[in-house]
């Protein structure tokens, strides 16, 4: 019988059961905030305290480059290649914006996190039965409240490392609401806990910001048009991760 290695036991019996820890703490912390803070300016902070927390503890060092190319204060729409369950907490405890994420209807039927999701004005879609609409109106929402968007647009973790490629949707509202976007590079977090590993390792990750870029100024744009953009920004971010990654990890 193979004996699992040491990373492996340090996650299941300490990473884990302190991550659970942190995350019913401190969102329990951001439920509470949420009865008298509407718009989830503490909810964040909470969610900064439990990203740091969770790289603190499982040794992630982290590097930012490009910090000083964006502007203090202005609304972006962040988007992020996503290879690790770990670039949220690298992306929350880096970058010093009210961020707000995109994610999937399903998460917010998980205890304290859900909970903490939708508290914290966090938007939910249903892929099945997106509603671009509504979707539209809260991000709009957004903006008149000095709050920026994360969004993973490949829709899911890379299986290899690479970025795949990027799906058109925010993309399109990102073009009626008139939002600048931040493409931002996550690299090296797949050494941390690539998908399909139960296992954490000590790694340094690098999160690169670039230039942000202003959607073009169309009335009625189609789906056309959003992915023509959605590529650029690919193009971009998939050079930072292809230029520093080196070669794809092997999950052992």
């Amino acid at each position: 019988m193979r004996i699992p290695p040491y990373h492996w036991w340090r996650t299941v019996f300490y990473l884990i059961p302190a991550i659970t820890l942190y995350t019913i703490v401190l969102g329990a912390a951001s439920l509470v905030s949420s009865l008298f803070d509407r718009h989830g300016y503490f909810a964040h902070r909470c969610a900064r305290a439990w990203s740091w927390l969770i790289l603190k503890t499982t040794g992630v060092r982290v590097r930012v480059e490009g910090l000083e190319r964006i502007t203090p204060g202005t609304t972006y729409v962040f988007v992020s290649n996503h290879q690790s369950i770990y670039d949220t907490p690298v992306v929350f405890a880096s970058l010093p914006y009210q961020l707000r994420i995109i994610a999937k209807e399903s998460l917010a039927r998980f205890p304290v996190l859900g909970w903490h999701l939708r508290r914290g004005g966090h938007l939910f879609v249903d892929r099945r039965r997106p509603d671009r609409g509504g979707i539209l109106r809260r991000w709009r929402a957004l903006v008149e409240e000095g709050l920026s968007l994360l969004i993973y647009a490949e829709g899911t973790r890379s299986g290899d490392g690479r970025v795949a490629r990027f799906k058109g949707g925010s993309f399109l509202l990102a073009i009626q609401a008139g939002l600048p976007i931040v493409p931002i590079a996550v690299i090296g977090t797949r050494q941390v806990m690539p998908k399909g590993r139960l296992r954490t390792e000590p790694a340094d990750v690098t999160l690169v910001v670039h230039d942000p870029i202003l959607p073009p100024a169309i009335a009625a744009p189609t789906p056309r048009d959003a992915k023509a953009l959605a590529d650029h920004v690919r193009a971009i971010v998939a050079a930072a991760v292809d230029e520093r990654q080196g070669k794809p990890l092997v999950i052992g």
